[in-house]
C-alpha cells in the first residue's frame, strides 16, 4: 500500500473493521509514521441502472454520494451519518440481488433514507428527483411529509400507552 504522504510502500495495519460490504483498515506508514485509511471491497458484477429513457449505465457510487451530499449541504448533519446513509442505500441495492435496477428504485431508496435523516435534505432531493413543476407541488409534498410524521407520532404514542 502506497503512503499518500511520502509515497512509501511499507505500512502497518493498526486497526481493521468490517463495515458491511467492505473492510476499513487504519494504516501507519513505516517511513513517515503518517496514518491513513484504506477500504477493501469485494469486486462484484457491475450493477446496471436503467434510466428513465431506458438507457443503461453502470451504477456509480460517487454519483449517488454526490446527490445525497448535495441534498444534505449546509445541514447540521455529521459526515458519518451521511456516509452511513450512502452505505445503507448501496447495501440495500446489493441485497435486491438484481443486475439491473431502475433509477426510480434508487431514487425512492434515497428519499426513504433522507426522510429519516433530515426533512430539509429530503425535500431538497425530492424537488430535484421528482422535478417539482411549481411551488404548489412542493407544498403538497411537504404536507404529505407532515401528515406522515404526525401519523407515525400518533402510532408511537399508542404503542407506549
Amino acid at each position: 500500500m502506497k503512503c499518500p504522504y511520502c509515497g512509501g510502500t511499507e505500512s502497518r495495519v493498526k486497526d481493521s473493521r468490517d463495515i458491511g460490504d467492505a473492510i476499513h483498515r487504519r494504516r501507519e506508514c513505516e517511513q513517515c509514521k503518517g496514518r491513513f485509511s484504506t477500504y477493501e471491497r469485494v469486486e462484484k458484477v457491475p450493477l446496471m441502472v436503467i434510466k428513465r429513457d431506458q438507457r443503461r449505465e453502470t451504477f456509480d457510487r460517487q454519483k449517488l454520494a454526490a446527490g445525497v451530499r448535495k441534498a444534505c449541504e449546509k445541514r447540521p448533519l455529521p459526515a458519518g451519518d451521511i456516509e452511513k446513509a450512502i452505505e445503507e442505500i448501496e447495501q440495500k441495492l446489493d441485497r435486491l440481488g438484481k443486475q439491473e435496477i431502475p433509477s426510480s428504485v434508487i431514487g425512492e431508496l434515497v428519499m426513504e433514507r433522507l426522510r429519516g435523516l433530515d426533512k430539509i435534505a429530503y425535500i431538497r432531493f425530492a424537488s430535484v428527483y421528482r422535478s417539482f413543476a411549481d411551488v404548489e407541488t412542493m407544498f403538497e409534498e411537504i404536507q404529505k411529509l407532515l401528515h406522515r410524521d404526525k401519523a407515525e407520532s400518533e402510532l408511537q404514542t399508542q404503542k407506549e400507552e
